[in-house]
């Protein structure tokens, strides 16, 4: 008899400790990305949207970081911790979206279309700023430092874990990308 309360006690208890906010100590998953989906939403969605020039893909680039972050928040033991996750999901997601860019360009599957959409002439007149131009000519690495460190606001701590590389590195990449900036933005006028 016993060992049927245990045993009945223990299948009670698995499907809480399936439930990552349980396990992780959290009182609400739930409530907890609402919270981050009310706050960081539209940040996220811009932050993306200067990475892969596209706010359609930007937008699909951090409703996938969400439901990554819902996925394992089970994992995640520092609800604090939470928004530097949606930053690097957000950031890796990106790079992937342009890696398969370059092979979708190496191989067009059909022409354009002859009338641009409105998103396209959307993103043309957010491309005409010299800015965001001069950003287009950095490397992937450089561009991803310059935007977190002067659109999303982060200390060099923040980047090295968002983008998983050291301080120095950040350090070497900003410093880089701004001399980078300041010829191309010269030469522009």
């Amino acid at each position: 008899m016993t060992e049927t309360l245990v045993a009945d006690d223990a299948a009670r208890a698995a499907p809480a400790a399936r439930d990552g906010a349980v396990e992780a100590g959290i009182p609400d998953a739930r409530a907890t990305i609402g919270e981050l989906y009310e706050a960081h939403y539209r940040p996220l969605v811009r932050l993306a949207a200067l990475l892969v020039h596209d706010i359609t893909t930007a937008e699909e680039v951090v409703q996938d970081s969400f439901v990554a972050l819902h996925a394992g928040l089970h994992r995640l033991r520092d609800r604090e911790k939470a928004l530097s996750y949606l930053r690097a999901a957000v950031v890796n997601r990106s790079r992937s979206v342009i890696r398969h860019r370059v092979v979708v360009d190496r191989n067009p599957a059909q022409a354009p279309p002859d009338m641009p959409s409105a998103e396209h002439s959307a993103l043309e007149l957010i491309e005409r700023s010299s800015v965001v131009k001069a950003l287009q000519v950095l490397p992937g690495r450089q561009r991803e430092v310059v935007v977190l460190r002067y659109y999303g606001d982060l200390s060099e701590a923040q980047i090295a874990a968002a983008m998983r590389i050291s301080r120095g590195a950040v350090k070497s990449h900003t410093s880089r990308a701004m001399a980078t900036l300041r010829e191309v933005l010269e030469r522009q006028g």
